[in-house]
């Protein structure tokens, strides 16, 4: 099952079904009411009261995240202010073996934020001050709740932005995107969040406060800070963030190419690379998801695409005008038939504008849909396009393709009616075989989403058994008791008390005796 995002029309929140290899994200309610009263003792003795949400109706509020299709109502909620404060939480839940699960913005499309009924949802949404803006050290220290795009208002008075920009940047917190290592469009040329993060004051699952990395650009000893991201709140939890802030750049320059198909389109973007040019951004579009862009933001795509690529370059005013020149050489050279400039910050914000809203703007057009985030070489776009195309004519299920074509990372929009018997099965049989398809082209199952619930059962495609091992043995080093966000990432309970390699073959006998949800 993976990313369904339906209509805004459902009367309330309803508890949705979780898939069987997530069961032990889930927890069961009251599994052991004496220690969640114990954590709520402590909470509330170190929280504000309005920072502790017991109420049932409010709980339902933080039931997903932006997986909507699966929902469970934990059993706390609390919004820490502090570090402090999040750590003492934390530090209950431990002493008490109850597991948490951490929140920022809950824009995730991987269900990594999903709740458990039996633990506690620690939500960093108050954890929202920039405490330093520092121009000279190309540097910000900011909160764990601060809104991504915040942090690039605060420094472009000095000249200054924050990089990693994910379609979500309006409202997705750095925290998340720590948690997920978050790309964006411009992921291309200026990298992911692993590479704008230079330290991070951590909350360990046991509630101890520990500082990784620093303002330097590297410290000595294990790079922890390096684990920590992407991690997906199974490690920890980082509060106070270290961000390396970018230059603006001299020159910026927006291209929107047409082409009558997604092949010249792909070799376009291969030709752009292969000439030595390293743009910005590279973004393709197909006519399904120009069509709902089109509908939503009027962005005056052209018509009759059958798809679209957005480029933008930047850097000196000199370097970017010779590689406009030959970017604008290599479209025509590869048929496209129509090629606008953005004149201004206005019209560059239009043609972003049908980008970014991409998501949101399919439901315009389907009242249900799945959200895909696989990665392929850049080179296998045109074929593995195709390969979804004979998908989707196969299996009549409709599919819009929007994704950062300079580094072959996709979003396939998988469309469906979920009031439709069978629709939604014939989608989620879509979306694996995309999947599929990545992974037997030697891509991977992710690119920026996270893997959390959604793609736990693909890791055993990607991965040996000797890989997961060595991955838990990470895991358990941080969280050996293993309250962190427990049931994500791993296709099945890894437990820690388990030697590498000895799983192989009859089920540990906590899994047999039906208590590894526990864990």
């Amino acid at each position: 099952m993976s990313g369904m995002h339906g209509t805004e029309t459902t009367a309330g929140p309803v508890e949705g079904p979780v898939p069987p290899e997530a069961t032990s994200a889930t927890g069961e309610a009251g599994s052991n009411p004496q220690a969640m009263a114990a954590v709520v003792r402590a909470v509330e003795a170190a929280l504000p009261p309005d920072a502790v949400v017991s109420d049932h109706i409010r709980l339902r509020t933080y039931e997903c995240d932006g997986l909507a299709h699966y929902r469970v109502t934990p059993a706390l909620v609390v919004l820490p202010e502090t570090t402090e404060q999040l750590a003492a939480v934390v530090r209950a839940c431990s002493e008490q073996g109850v597991p948490f699960v951490a929140r920022g913005s809950g824009t995730g499309l991987s269900g990594g934020a999903l709740p458990r009924a039996d633990g506690v949802l620690v939500v960093t949404s108050r954890m929202r001050t920039i405490h330093e803006v520092r121009p000279e050290d190309q540097r910000a220290v900011v909160d764990p709740g601060v809104i991504n795009l915040d942090v690039t208002h605060a420094a472009s008075p000095k000249g200054y932005y924050y990089a990693p920009d994910p379609s979500s940047q309006q409202i997705c917190s750095i925290g998340g995107n720590l948690a997920e290592n978050s790309g964006g469009a411009h992921c291309l040329k200026y990298g992911f969040t692993t590479n704008h993060v230079l330290g991070a004051e951590f909350v360990t699952p046991q509630g101890d406060v520990v500082q990784l990395g620093g303002m330097a650009p590297d410290s000595p000893g294990y790079d922890l800070l390096g684990a920590v991201v992407g991690s997906e709140g199974t490690l920890g939890i980082a509060t106070r963030t270290i961000v390396k802030l970018t230059r603006l750049p001299q020159e910026v320059r927006t291209v929107l190419a047409g082409f009558a198909s997604t092949d010249d389109a792909g070799a376009a973007t291969s030709a752009i690379i292969g000439a030595g040019i390293v743009p910005a951004a590279i973004e393709m579009m197909d006519a399904l998801a120009i069509e709902a862009a089109e509908a939503a933001t009027k962005c005056d795509y052209p018509a009759g695409a059958g798809a679209v690529l957005v480029i933008e370059l930047d850097g000196a005013a000199v370097e970017v005008e010779h590689e406009f020149a030959e970017v604008e050489r290599i479209c025509q050279e590869h048929h496209a038939f129509a090629t606008r400039v953005a004149t201004d910050p206005a019209e560059r914000a239009l043609i972003w504008k049908g980008r970014k809203s991409a998501f949101a703007a399919v439901g315009r057009i389907s009242p249900d849909y799945i959200v895909q985030d696989g990665v392929i070489p850049r080179t296998a776009l045109p074929g593995v396009l195709r390969s979804i195309a004979e998908l989707s004519e196969s299996s009549g299920v409709r599919v819009a393709n929007v994704f950062h074509a300079g580094d072959g990372n996709l979003h396939p929009l998988v469309l469906f009616d979920d009031a439709v018997e069978g629709a939604a099965e014939a989608a989620e049989a879509v979306s694996g075989a995309i999947l599929d398809l990545c992974i037997s082209h030697g891509g991977s199952i992710t690119g920026e989403h996270g893997v959390g619930i959604d793609k736990a059962a693909y890791m055993p495609k990607m991965f040996s058994d000797e890989d997961l091992d060595t991955m838990q043995l990470v895991r358990c080093a941080f969280d050996p008791d293993g309250v962190a966000n427990p049931g994500k990432v791993f296709p099945t309970p890894r437990l820690c008390g388990e030697v590498p390699g000895k799983k192989k073959g009859a089920p540990h006998p906590l899994v047999a005796a039906g208590k590894a949800e526990a864990f």
